[in-house]
């Protein structure tokens, strides 16, 4: 199995930024894009993504690392008329925490190989890249059917459009629901408070297990190992655990 390994890509200095701003406007992204190539996080894996295992599963679980093309978040004095050199303006972005992955690249990884016949696949997706995330779910041989969970965050986040309250974990199918079925009176909405950035609520994983508590899980794109599923991902890798990137943990207590 290869090790994985990430790192923070140095670059140049903020004082060393040469490009000019287009049509003369000075903004967060024309100043601050040498500090937000260094902070981003890129995965140094030979290949595009670690091996998956041979075993095949009832149920997967995906949260993949959706690429918002470098977008960063910038409170009021990353405006134009706000603007300060010298302050640190932006908040945050994907890719300052995790190597993020376009969907071009996403439907290159062959999940159907790891789905039996009959397997579910719940996925989380960001209401930007809803329309990506059915194209997603297609190219790994499901057909979309519902939104399994609404997620209310209990904090909005600016948007576009409307704030932004929720996230959405969509549900696909490929072949039929697999048997025997667990709880049948599941909640779709789960109102818990955001944690840690990118971070799902743990309720939807735990109705997850009640709907199917007798089938194989795996999560993927995991970020600890839960018990009862087997895991793959970059934060589940051999030198955090000392084992290898899939881990079946059905028999841990």
């Amino acid at each position: 199995m290869k090790q994985l390994k990430m790192k923070l890509f140095e670059s140049k200095s903020l004082s060393s930024v040469d490009d000019e701003p287009k049509n003369g406007r000075v903004t967060g992204y024309t100043i601050y894009n040498a500090e937000q190539e260094r902070r981003t996080v890129r995965n140094d894996l030979p290949s595009l993504y670690p091996d998956l295992p041979d075993k095949k599963f009832d149920i997967i679980y995906a949260d993949p690392p959706w690429d918002y093309n470098g977008k960063m978040q910038f409170d009021n004095s990353g405006k134009a008329e706000n603007f300060d050199i010298d302050k640190k303006i932006f908040i945050s972005s994907a890719n300052f925490k995790y190597p993020t992955l376009k969907t071009k690249e996403l439907v290159r990884i062959p999940i159907h190989q790891i789905a039996k016949d009959d397997c579910l696949l719940f996925m989380w997706t960001t209401n930007p890249h809803l329309e990506q995330a059915i194209q997603l779910g297609k190219a790994w041989g499901f057909e979309y059917r519902t939104v399994a969970f609404i997620w209310d965050k209990l904090i909005h986040n600016p948007g576009q459009y409307t704030l932004s309250n929720c996230e959405l974990c969509l549900v696909f199918k490929r072949g039929r629901i697999p048997r025997p079925r667990g709880a049948r009176n599941i909640q779709q909405l789960i109102r818990s408070p955001r944690g840690k950035h990118s971070e799902k609520p743990h309720e939807v994983l735990e109705s997850i297990e009640k709907m199917f508590p007798t089938q194989d899980r795996i999560e993927l794109f995991a970020r600890k190992k839960p018990k009862g599923w087997s895991v793959w991902g970059l934060d589940v890798r051999e030198e955090h655990y000392s084992e290898t990137i899939i881990t079946d943990v059905s028999n841990v207590g």
